[in-house]
């Protein structure tokens, strides 16, 4: 995990007032022969490529090209290693293209992606967007969010994707298809608990609350969603919307995403993000304006307890993907939340037997 990571060495409960600073180049980036043969177009000729921003799990160039007729292009060229790279890179170029059929100009149209030939990386090759403002304009943005999410069609009228996908270096269950929200989302918090354990150790209660949080609350938020006649749409989602995802193109002035990690869910998912106050996107302004482009789901009253659900799936990948951040007690105190609301005697049994004394216990194991 880079140390340049904006979450590091800074508190993840206070939302930044400091401005993003867009992305700049530097230094040259030498091409792979397998990115070269990956150009778009023919008698392509590169005039430079260059380092460029910073790719939190990654490297990232800029590529100035001449073409043929004697103009010129740019190309945006992302760099991943390691055991998921391939996984990255590929779940990255599937969804880009996905958001690209269902609302050209809202992401960067990708190219190409593949494996170097000289050593054990795999890239992404997509045209290059200037990044501006980041997060963009709250009325533009979730206007476009919106439209995203109101135009795409699951391929299978069910929710699930293609393909794998990641958050950040880490999978997603992505590639099912299911018919039930539920079943899918409960899989994917699932997964991403089991590498947490994996990763930052065994926590009795923590795991104890998950139980309940997999098996309790989610089929009491996310059943009323398709019960009683009641249906949602499976949506094509970016599955990571926060501040550093998100641009003002500098050319057009529109909002556009990118580092997508996308699958067909429940619209409400992409905007779980932004409850974490480490995001700009966290101002209540963005869920506002998107509330009033997209119509709340059916149990209204549930809104708030679905969009707590579904911010435990991002914490928790944050958990995972930075040592030693404060997100897992986060994830703690906000399933202890959601148990105790959604499921208080299941909840309160557990918080009295973790109130007894161990003799306490073992005298009534022992019975």
């Amino acid at each position: 995990m880079s140390t340049d990571h904006p979450h590091v060495n800074r508190q993840n409960d206070v939302t930044p007032e400091e401005a993003i600073k867009p992305p700049s180049t530097f230094g040259n980036f030498p091409l792979d022969e397998a990115v070269l043969e990956k150009l778009p177009i023919p008698g392509t000729r590169v005039i430079s490529s260059l380092v460029y921003g910073m790719s939190l799990w990654g490297r990232c160039s800029k590529i100035l090209a001449e073409l043929p007729n004697g103009t010129t292009a740019k190309y945006f060229l992302k760099v991943a290693t390691g055991l998921n790279a391939p996984i990255m890179c590929e779940g990255e170029f599937e969804s880009l293209n996905a958001i690209n059929n269902t609302l050209p100009s809202m992401a960067p149209k990708p190219l190409a992606w593949g494996k170097y030939k000289n050593e054990e990386s795999y890239f992404m090759l997509a045209e290059f967007r200037e990044v501006g403002e980041q997060p963009p304009d709250p009325v533009k943005f979730t206007s476009r969010l919106a439209e995203l999410h109101k135009k795409s069609v699951s391929p299978t009228g069910r929710f699930g994707f293609h393909t794998t996908t990641c958050h950040g270096t880490v999978t997603q269950v992505t590639d099912v298809w299911e018919e039930s929200w539920a079943t899918l989302y409960r899989k994917q918090l699932a997964h991403m608990l089991a590498i947490d354990l994996g990763e930052n150790g065994p926590w009795a209660e923590f795991e104890q609350l998950s139980d309940l949080t997999l098996n309790k609350v989610i089929p009491r938020l996310l059943n009323p969603l398709q019960s009683e006649g009641r249906s949602i749409k499976p949506c094509l989602l970016h599955g990571d919307c926060w501040d550093m995802n998100t641009a003002t193109d500098m050319e057009t002035g529109e909002p556009f995403v990118f580092d997508a990690g996308s699958f067909y869910g429940h619209n409400e998912y992409d905007v779980g993000d932004w409850r974490a106050p480490r995001h700009r996107l966290s101002s209540k302004v963005y869920v506002h304006s998107y509330k009033r482009h997209f119509t709340v789901s059916e149990p209204v009253d549930d809104w708030d307890g679905r969009n707590l659900l579904y911010s435990l799936r991002f914490n928790i990948g944050t958990a995972i993907l930075i040592p030693g951040c404060n997100q897992r007690e986060v994830v703690y105190e906000d399933m202890k939340e959601l148990c105790s609301k959604y499921c208080p005697d299941d909840y309160g049994k557990l918080a009295q037997s973790a109130n007894q004394p161990a003799s306490e216990n073992v005298g009534r194991e022992e019975e």
